[in-house]
């Protein structure tokens, strides 16, 4: 078993540096001989610790099939001076393959017991919001003007290492060495990349807002909100996002929301709709306390769906019923939408309750249109 150590500075002017980072954490990323724990195995695995603002590197490298048991046993005895571990696609890969190869050999650990950042797993939902080709690590610092020396990939090395049992060389050996070497450095520098899911969770402020009309693709005059949010954290490469009716920006200390105001005539629909009449003549529903006493040629019992009042007003969209009273266009509709009112622009509190709602619903799967037809 080789182990090789080596040291690099570590830049600590970043605030989420020292948040993803701290010294109770390693970074650790291994290299296997293929996919399955049951047919292959590991010959390499790296790591990476923070003291102050220096990074040591410790790889453990079997020189053969026979010492995977020595790198294992040396790793898990690193681990046991942290409390966390920080990985990219490790819950999706390495943890399995570890435990499962530890539990061959007999080997205690307690990979499950800790905590882990999965970068991966934190930046999966960013890819077209980021405007990413794919979400492998090496596109992610290519994005971050990242560069590497290294030009194989995990899959081309398995033959490299195979070779090198057959026939040791220097060359092949830092081939495979210095592939893990940068993808554990490379981690580290992936890191201000959470600065978009810290925002995306709720980081951040709305520091002002303002109405704009401007002109759509078919020369449509349109009302929008712009929302002026503050991250806590820097954004560190430009973007911009638009579906549907919002587009989202963002740089650095400052990203903008704009949200397409719809203005016209919506219902908003009562839920006790059997405490209802319905009068067709005026296209509205009165409560019966009310309606009981005009004549029954001109009321008929509300359903779910003629339960309603109408209302010409300003309206923002909203995918959850976030803010109340909701209104919509029809009973089935799943979107709703809410009237902007001097108490919503006038409370922090609500601007910053809408935005958070807004960008947790262009961070989902899962996106609905919110254009009124």
């Amino acid at each position: 078993m080789k182990i090789l150590q080596d040291q690099t500075k570590f830049t600590l002017d970043n605030p989420i540096n020292q948040e993803f980072f701290p010294e109770s954490s390693l970074f650790f990323d291994i290299e296997t001989t293929g996919f399955s724990p049951s047919h292959t195995y590991v010959y390499l695995i790296g790591c990476a610790a923070r003291h102050g603002s220096t990074i040591d590197l410790t790889q453990f490298f079997a020189e053969n099939p026979q010492e995977e048991e020595q790198i294992l046993s040396a790793f898990l005895q690193l681990l046991s001076k942290y409390k966390s571990l920080v990985s990219y696609n490790g819950m999706g890969f390495d943890v399995r393959y570890l435990k499962e190869r530890c539990a061959l050999y007999g080997l205690a650990e307690s990979l499950d017991k800790l905590q882990h950042l999965d970068i991966y797993r934190k930046l999966s939902k960013f890819q077209s919001i980021l405007n990413l080709q794919n979400l492998k690590q090496k596109s992610l610092e290519k994005f971050l003007d990242i560069d590497r020396e290294d030009k194989y990939s995990g899959g081309d090395l398995i033959d490299v290492y195979l070779e090198y049992i057959s026939h040791p060389s220097e060359k092949g050996l830092s081939l495979l060495l210095l592939h893990n070497y940068e993808d554990i450095l490379g981690m580290t520098m992936l890191l201000p990349l959470l600065s978009y899911s810290r925002m995306f969770e709720g980081d951040f402020e709305v520091i002002s807002h303002e109405t704009n009309v401007h002109e759509t693709f078919d020369h449509q005059q349109n009302e929008e909100l712009i929302l002026t949010l503050s991250p806590k954290f820097s954004l560190p490469k430009r973007f911009s996002y638009g579906s549907g009716q919002i587009v989202l920006t963002g740089f650095h200390q400052q990203a903008k929301l704009k949200i397409s105001i719809y203005q016209g005539e919506l219902k908003h629909f009562y839920p006790n709709y059997k405490d209802y009449y319905y009068f067709p003549s005026e296209d509205r529903a009165i409560h019966k306390s009310v309606a009981a006493y005009a004549d029954r040629a001109f009321r008929k019992k509300a359903k779910a769906t003629t339960c309603y009042m109408k209302k010409s007003g300003h309206y923002l969209p909203q995918y959850q019923e976030i803010i109340s009273p909701c209104f919509k266009q029809e009973y089935q509709d799943r979107i709703t939408w809410f009237d902007i009112t001097e108490e919503f622009l006038s409370s922090p509190e609500l601007l910053k309750k809408y935005a958070a709602h807004i960008l947790k619903w262009l961070s989902s799967s899962k996106k609905e249109s919110s254009q009124i037809k």
